[in-house]
C-alpha cells in the first residue's frame, strides 16, 4: 500500500468515525431529532361528488392512491367472495390497526389503498364486483385490498394512514 492511499484511508475512516458519532450524539440528544411516522404531508381529498362504484386516484408522496367509494353491491360481493386469499386476516398487511377489519377501511363503503401491485409496482385495474386485476402478471385482488393465493402478488395492497375530516373530507398520510 502506498503513502497516499494509506493517508486517504486515514482520511475516509475518520470523515466515517466523525458521521457516526455526530450522528448518534444527535439520535441520544433529546428533542434534536423528529421522528415522523413517513407519510410525508398529508392530502386533503374531498369525497364529495365521488359517486359509489367510482374510484378515484389522486397522488400522495407520489404514489398513486385509491379512493374508491364502494357502492352497497361492491360491499355485498366483498363479504360473499370465495376465492383463496393469500392473507385473508390481514396479518401480514401494511395497513393502520383500525383498518385490520373485514373490509379493511374505516369506514366500510371507503377503501383508500395504495393503486401498486405488491408483486412489481404495475397499476391494477378495477374489474368491478370482482374487484382489481394486474395486467402484467395476472395477480388479483378482492375490493379489500387482499391478493388472490392463485397471482404472483406475496401481499395484500398497502393501506396508508388516514382519517376524515367530517363525512365529505378524507386526508391521506394522517391518523385519527
Amino acid at each position: 500500500m502506498t503513502q497516499s492511499s494509506s493517508a486517504r484511508r486515514r482520511i475516509l475512516v475518520g470523515a466515517g468515525a466523525s458521521a457516526l458519532v455526530a450522528g448518534g450524539a444527535m439520535l441520544l440528544r433529546p428533542g434534536s431529532v423528529i421522528v415522523e411516522y413517513p407519510h410525508g404531508t398529508p392530502q386533503v381529498v374531498p369525497l364529495a361528488g365521488i359517486a359509489p362504484g367510482t374510484l378515484r386516484t389522486v397522488e400522495w408522496r407520489g404514489l398513486p392512491v385509491w379512493v374508491l367509494h364502494r357502492s352497497a353491491a361492491m360491499l355485498e360481493a366483498l363479504h360473499r367472495a370465495t376465492a383463496p386469499l393469500r392473507d385473508a386476516d390481514s396479518a401480514q398487511s401494511l395497513q393502520p390497526g383500525a383498518c385490520r377489519n373485514a373490509t379493511r377501511a374505516l369506514v366500510p363503503q371507503w377503501f383508500v389503498a395504495v393503486g401498486l401491485c405488491t408483486h412489481q409496482g404495475c397499476t391494477p385495474q378495477l374489474t368491478g364486483l370482482d374487484g382489481f386485476l394486474c395486467p402484467c402478471h395476472a395477480s388479483r385482488y378482492d375490493l379489500a385490498g387482499r391478493v388472490h393465493a392463485s397471482g404472483q402478488a406475496p401481499r395484500n395492497l398497502v393501506i396508508p394512514a388516514y382519517r376524515f375530516d367530517g363525512p365529505d373530507t378524507l386526508v391521506i398520510g394522517a391518523q385519527g
